[in-house]
């Protein structure tokens, strides 16, 4: 029975993440801009604008000339992220790939590092006047949903120890439709439970500005105003008198 509802609640949340995804990906892409409104400086030409985007997506290049400490902690959060990301492959993966082997131990350190930035993202929230003013309650859920998911999967490595071997045959089985036995320890009941809350919401969230960073005008825009005309992908129809 245990392994009947997290295979099926994780079945669920993973279609509603994609197809929510899919969906505001969909609307990001339809969206017209009207204007020509690129952050200046900005690039003349296209492959300017690809490594404008390579900056701000791999290094937050914005985010460092405004503010370094929350660049710090911000560059430090996503990147330990997708480490950690990438590290977990090895239990959807048979036989796992050679790269994916390498980067195991730095997962551990990055999932710490993931944590401890987190922390100093939410102290933030919590100690700057300005900065709590402006946070709502969405984005202290946010940030505790984020730090419960790290510090549940930090707690099976140092602490609670589950068996790696059942929970990566039970992820291989909802791969292949064959699903095995999940171990019934409550760190990773747990972690599971908040895995597939994150991704119920991702759809619905401020998390979204992982994809919409892409679809952003002031970024993905070229600054050729003066060397192409620049036509809505929509046409305004007149409005009858």
């Amino acid at each position: 029975m245990l392994t009947s509802v997290f295979a099926v609640m994780l079945y669920m949340a993973t279609l509603v993440m994609a197809a929510g995804l899919g969906h505001r990906i969909w609307l990001y892409a339809t969206t017209p801009a009207p204007l020509k409104i690129p952050t200046m400086p900005a690039p003349t030409t296209r492959g300017g604008v690809v490594l404008r985007m390579l900056s701000e997506v791999v290094v937050f290049r914005s985010l460092f000339k405004a503010n370094k400490w929350i660049w710090l902690f911000g560059w430090v959060f996503h990147a330990a992220l997708a480490l950690v990301v990438m590290r977990h492959l090895r239990y959807f993966l048979q036989p796992v790939p050679e790269a994916i082997v390498l980067i195991q131990p730095f997962g551990v350190l990055a999932g710490i590092a993931m944590v401890a930035a987190l922390v100093a993202l939410w102290a933030r929230r919590l100690l700057v006047p300005r900065i709590r003013y402006i946070s709502s309650p969405s984005d202290h859920l946010m940030l505790v949903l984020l730090l419960a998911i790290g510090a549940s999967g930090l707690a099976m490595k140092f602490w609670a120890h589950t068996d790696i071997v059942a929970a990566k045959a039970f992820c291989l089985g909802l791969v292949y439709l064959d699903w095995q036995p999940l171990p019934a320890d409550p760190a990773l009941l747990v972690h599971l439970t908040l895995v597939a809350v994150l991704m119920l919401i991702f759809p619905f969230s401020k998390l979204l500005h992982a994809p919409g960073v892409f679809f952003s005008p002031s970024r993905n825009q070229a600054d050729d105003s003066r060397e192409r005309r620049h036509v809505p992908p929509v046409r305004l129809e007149a409005v009858p008198r």
